[in-house]
């Protein structure tokens, strides 16, 4: 099942910090992932500046559940960047899955 997963970092002043922490480890962990099937699309958000606020990921998990293991270890959750976090399935069209 596939799912856009929205990650908003905090806004106090030690957000972006807490980012750059985490950022090497979370690449590290995504690659494994886009390599495994689970990860499809990445981006970071911007705001208006061009500064990261957060990230939006497209995944595929057999479920939920199984979703919400890899977010229980994602870095950017375990080194508390993204403070809020919007999942909802989606379904990704064959032309985009080659």
């Amino acid at each position: 099942m596939q799912f856009i997963v929205m990650g908003y970092d905090g806004t106090d002043e030690e957000a972006i910090d807490r980012r750059l922490r985490a950022r090497e480890e979370h690449l590290q962990v995504v690659e494994k992932r886009v390599a495994a099937g689970e990860h499809l699309y990445g981006a970071a958000i911007l705001n208006d500046q061009g500064k990261m606020i957060g990230s939006i990921m497209v995944v595929d998990y057999p479920s939920r559940e199984e979703l919400d293991n890899w977010l229980k270890v994602e870095p950017y959750v375990v080194g508390e960047v993204w403070q809020k976090i919007e999942i909802k399935p989606c379904q990704v069209p064959p032309i985009f899955m080659k």
